[in-house]
């Protein structure tokens, strides 16, 4: 069972094109559904949570230089870039804040695997997710205000209050449950990264119904503002991590999870709080990034690296 279920794993760009396309055919099938997307966000969360133990947590204070690194590179550069692309290609205010969303959120809980195929330091990977998501539950509605509070209303509080049920709660009991079924659950650990890619593709699939009719005249320009974005994390990650003498496994593990955003968060928040429209930037996000991620992964996969640099 645990076989054919990984292989559908590393399938999920597949499924997410699928899902996607079967959505915009027929968006009756999930078009009535946007109210649960917020907890199909907390279900992933929630499953995040029963990978992790204490330890994780503790690795922070044990190597804060490389974490804080990336989170800096996360939260102050991808939210910059996201603005940069919105004003240049002239993208909508509905669409700039769903740019911003995807830039200024956590990294994407597939990013572990993905640094698990590039031969990154997954232990790393795994701290710098967490790290990420519990900052992102201030900086991201925060870091929106910042840059589209001029134009549009931005429910601050309320955004932080809906990351916090989302995300905060999710993942600390998730961390209870492991700790209290960890050897039950270090078995499931392939039927948890199911469950959490069947959420993102019911997001996906979710966002796309309710987008059917825009997706045709807006989707071009977006692709290439999302391609953009997704490529100018991978290299800042990369090459900020270089710069600061940071070895090949950890240099790959940074890039990641930089370039790889929760943008079915992204999407979720821009749902509840904006417009349909403006959860595309989460959507094509959420395909083309795993995408990206899966080509750079099987490239590094390729090249080898001794296991001290």
């Amino acid at each position: 069972m645990n076989k054919y279920l990984r292989q559908a794993n590393k399938m999920f760009p597949v499924w997410a094109l699928v899902f996607a396309a079967v959505a915009y055919i027929q968006p009756n099938l999930f078009n009535n559904f946007s109210e649960i997307i917020l907890y199909l966000l907390a279900a992933i969360m929630f499953f995040m949570g029963l990978t992790l133990t204490p330890e994780d947590f503790m690795r922070v204070f044990k190597r804060p230089d490389k974490i804080l690194m990336g989170a800096g590179i996360q939260f102050l550069i991808m939210p910059l870039v996201a603005w940069l692309l919105s004003k240049g290609l002239l993208l909508s205010p509905e669409l700039t804040v769903g740019m911003l969303l995807v830039g200024a959120t956590a990294g994407g809980t597939a990013s572990n695997v993905m640094v698990y195929l590039a031969g990154g330091r997954v232990a790393l990977s795994v701290t710098m997710t967490l790290f990420s998501s519990l900052i992102a539950v201030f900086a991201t509605p925060l870091l929106t205000q910042f840059y589209v509070g001029q134009t549009l209303a931005v429910p601050v509080v309320d955004m932080m209050k809906t990351l916090a049920w989302v995300v905060l709660l999710p993942i600390f009991a998730g961390v209870i449950f492991n700790r209290l079924f960890e050897r039950f659950l270090r078995k499931q650990e392939t039927l948890l990264a199911s469950g959490s890619m069947v959420g993102i593709l019911l997001v996906i699939a979710i966002v796309v119904s309710l987008n059917q009719g825009r997706l045709a005249s807006l989707g071009p320009v977006l692709a290439l503002a999302v391609i953009l974005h997704n490529l100018a994390g991978l290299a800042a990650g990369y090459y900020g991590a270089r710069l600061l003498k940071c070895d090949e496994r950890e240099c790959r593990t940074i890039a990641i999870e930089v370039g790889m955003q929760n943008s079915g968060l992204a999407a979720g928040l821009a749902a509840k709080y904006f417009t349909p429209a403006a959860a595309l930037p989460g959507v094509i996000f959420s395909v083309w990034h795993n995408l990206s991620g899966a080509i750079l992964a099987g490239h590094w996969k390729r090249v080898r690296v001794k296991d001290g640099s």
